[in-house]
């Protein structure tokens, strides 16, 4: 069974300026089965973020159904949304979305103390150091790297041990050294806890990494390919 079944996906937004109609994505069909990788690329405005966002119900179609291990998430209210991501759904931002006011260990600690973890700092502090961030504990994200910035937020989308994790150009602030290593290190966490990865990206070497690569043009699915 799949854990991410699109159906007939179509996002439409009103143009103010011209009183028309844009048409963001269009019929989408796709299904992704627990453990694979899949990347979306395409060019820029192709609605591959639209997409993103619409897969962790932070959108409503305009047309369409997304199931997620099988509940329409568009037949859910907010919180019941909200409820689904906790449980199943990770993200990973391309800016970190970190809050400043918090220690690394403290960003890692927000997902699990949400949820009612009762170890949750046993939990975070033992996914920063698989990440590297043994030393970065109680650092504040102003005192980071780009890429120490990036290794937090991948621990705090991995710390739950959500069924599928969404991102959004993970590489895209960093350099191309620091950006394999992301990419490394996505991946040997993804195999780890045979998470089911779904990201947007332009980096060629990320998406030959999955195991099938979308391809978005204006607002269509066109080729697939396999990694």
């Amino acid at each position: 069974m799949p854990i991410v079944q699109v159906e007939g996906l179509s996002k439409q937004v009103a143009n103010v300026s011209d009183n028309d109609t844009l048409v963001l994505l269009q019929n989408i069909n796709f299904s992704v089965y627990p453990g694979e990788s899949i990347a979306l690329i395409g060019p820029s405005g192709s609605g591959k973020s639209t997409l993103l966002g619409l897969l962790a119900g932070l959108d409503d179609a305009t047309s369409g159904r997304i199931l997620i291990a099988g509940k329409n998430i568009f037949d859910l209210d907010e919180d019941a949304r909200a409820k689904l991501r906790g449980e199943m759904i990770g993200f990973v931002f391309q800016s970190f979305q970190l809050l400043s006011s918090l220690t690394a260990l403290e960003n890692v600690m927000i997902p699990l103390e949400i949820m009612g973890v009762n170890d949750a700092r046993d939990i975070a502090t033992r996914i920063l150091g698989r990440v590297g961030l043994e030393h970065r504990l109680q650092h504040y994200p102003k005192q980071l790297s780009g890429g120490e910035q990036q290794r937090v937020a991948i621990a705090r989308a991995f710390a739950p041990e959500p069924k599928i994790l969404l991102a959004d150009e993970p590489t895209g602030n960093l350099d191309r050294v620091t950006g394999k290593r992301i990419i490394d290190l996505l991946y040997e966490l993804n195999k780890e806890h045979g998470t089911t990865l779904v990201l947007v990206t332009h980096d060629e070497s990320l998406a030959e990494k999955c195991d099938r690569q979308l391809e978005l043009i204006d607002g269509q699915l066109g080729v697939e390919s396999r990694g």
